[in-house]
């Protein structure tokens, strides 16, 4: 099996904070299959660290109103051909809760309260829209591989 993963899950340190949301024991748990860590945030040309965004309306903003959405777009359209879904694809991505790139099930209001929507992150709506199971790495524990 092919499996996208949120490179951040893995410790890269690609947040936005320069840190990680490193997952122990996800790496041993997906031995066997084919890993291929992505940040679209960084596929994009965004440095590490950077300023935090939230989604806003459409829109991808700091907390002072500078837009990074073309940046976004352009980071998942190179996270996407990396994993070359035209070609051999992936079977399931599993991806970091409330980014706004990779949320799965809600993300950040755009109000940089802390205050969550339901609603997904860019890359993980586009990996929806070409028909890839997406798994929120906070429900890995009912995941069976």
């Amino acid at each position: 099996m092919r499996i996208c993963v949120s490179a951040c899950l893995l410790g890269q340190r690609v947040k936005y904070n320069g840190g990680d949301n490193l997952i122990s024991g996800l790496a041993e748990r997906l031995r066997g299959h084919e890993v291929l860590p992505v940040c679209p945030e960084v596929a994009g040309g965004l440095p590490v660290p950077r300023p935090p965004v939230e989604l806003a309306r459409g829109r991808v903003l700091t907390a002072d109103g500078v837009d990074k959405t073309d940046a976004f777009h352009v980071g998942v359209e190179a996270a996407l051909a990396a994993l070359d879904l035209d070609g051999v694809g992936v079977d399931l991505a599993i991806l970091q809760s409330r980014s706004p790139s990779c949320g799965v099930n809600e993300v950040y209001d755009g109000s940089f309260t802390g205050r969550l929507i339901p609603g997904q992150g860019l890359f993980a709506e586009a990996l929806a829209a070409r028909g890839v199971r997406i798994v929120d790495a906070a429900g890995l524990d009912t995941l069976d591989l």
